[in-house]
């Protein structure tokens, strides 16, 4: 027998939300809803990030399907929760009107897997349902195409109101900018600073993001032009610092907690990733090898009172992963893509935690003549 929307949204219009005494159809908590010959397929999206509930309301929801049509249907339920939105002073302030958070990926120093981070923790995000972007803002050393397996795609030109506006690339699930879709893939970058910063702004402000839930921004290593022009082109929810566990990393991974604390900058660090903290043959899921050292972001995490969001190990398929274009987030029953799965729920909490209880966010004003050294 074949049923319908309708019959399908009546039989989920009998569960109820325990936390809220209403029905999960009255709660809008059903998205997308596909009814196929032998599927049914929707998004469950939770009052929050992260709920206790999430796995009893999603068997709830497959008994009764299955009560209804038999136990032989496919049932295909995602779940996210609703993203919390950092509140804003006014609308002006914000360049990037449908994107509800910025956040910013970076790193003191460069080959700790910023862009390998930045890349699984997108499409990590986006397998939750969620809408997400990633800028590449790593102007000369431009990755995250080949880790996309996109790398001859060109964005295509549209005109909105008059104006040339580009379309981002989508991948995974994930829409996509970075310079390397307008060079050659061999050739230098040779660019004076004022130049990168004003092709950041463009990707900045001149692309058809649409509505996001989150846009990533993976920032080159160090402080410098490039970080003190976002700041002040668009306002930035929170910023993550990925580094490796050894000394030399960490003492570069201080200067960029430094640089966001700034007194004239003052973005909300949302935490830590540790990245390569041990080295794990796939082959021997339970052998740790403390190659770069132990635990050193961790105990600096602790020190400083930041969140640690997670710890990925030195494992083969990511290194593989970046090379072929496959993120090893798509697979969360691997060893990375599990470490991503929580690594994602860990950055969504905090950020709906910072986006309820610190102020609203504004672009940064900072005076050119000023001194940003702390």
């Amino acid at each position: 027998m074949n049923y319908t929307k309708d019959q399908i949204t009546e039989a989920l219009g009998k569960i109820r939300y325990p936390d809220k005494n209403q029905d999960i159809i009255s709660l809008n908590m059903v998205s997308d809803l596909k009814v196929e010959e032998n599927k049914i397929s929707f998004l469950l999206v939770f009052p929050k990030a992260n709920s206790p509930f999430e796995k009893s309301m999603v068997k709830a929801c497959e008994a009764t399907l299955k009560a209804l049509i038999g136990s032989d249907i496919e049932i295909d339920i995602r779940t996210t929760g609703k993203v919390v939105t950092a509140p804003l002073k006014s609308p002006e302030e914000k360049a990037l009107s449908g994107v509800k958070n910025i956040i910013a990926i970076a790193s003191g120093k460069g080959g700790v897997g910023k862009s390998t981070v930045s890349s699984n923790l997108a499409v990590a995000l986006a397998k939750t349902g969620a809408k997400v972007g990633l800028l590449d803002a790593d102007i000369y050393g431009p990755s995250i195409p080949k880790m996309f397996k996109v790398e001859n795609a060109r964005p295509t030109i549209e005109k909105v109101n008059g104006k040339d506006m580009i379309n981002p690339i989508e991948s995974y699930g994930v829409k996509i900018l970075s310079i390397g879709f307008f060079v050659n893939q061999e050739d230098a970058l040779i660019w004076r600073g004022s130049m990168a910063t004003n092709a950041l702004k463009q990707f900045i402000t001149d692309t058809i993001w649409g509505d996001l839930d989150y846009l990533l921004i993976d920032l080159p290593p160090g402080t410098g032009d490039i970080h003190l022009t976002m700041v002040q082109t668009i306002p930035v929810n929170g910023a993550i610092i990925v580094s490796t566990p050894q000394d030399v990393a960490i003492a570069d991974a201080i200067k960029g907690i430094s640089m966001f604390k700034n007194e004239s900058i003052n973005v909300p660090i949302l935490g830590f990733v540790e990245n390569m903290s041990w080295f794990t043959p796939e082959e021997l899921p339970n052998n740790k090898y403390y190659i770069f050292g132990k635990d050193g972001l961790k105990n600096l995490a602790a020190e400083r009172g930041i969140e640690l969001l997670g710890q990925i190990p030195l494992v083969q398929s990511v290194r593989e992963g970046g090379d072929y274009g496959n993120p090893a987030a798509i697979d969360e029953n691997s060893i990375i893509g599990s470490a991503f799965k929580n690594i994602a729920a860990a950055v969504v909490n905090s950020l709906d935690k910072r986006n309820v209880e610190l102020e609203a966010t504004k672009v940064v004003e900072i005076d050119p003549n000023a001194s940003c050294s702390s």
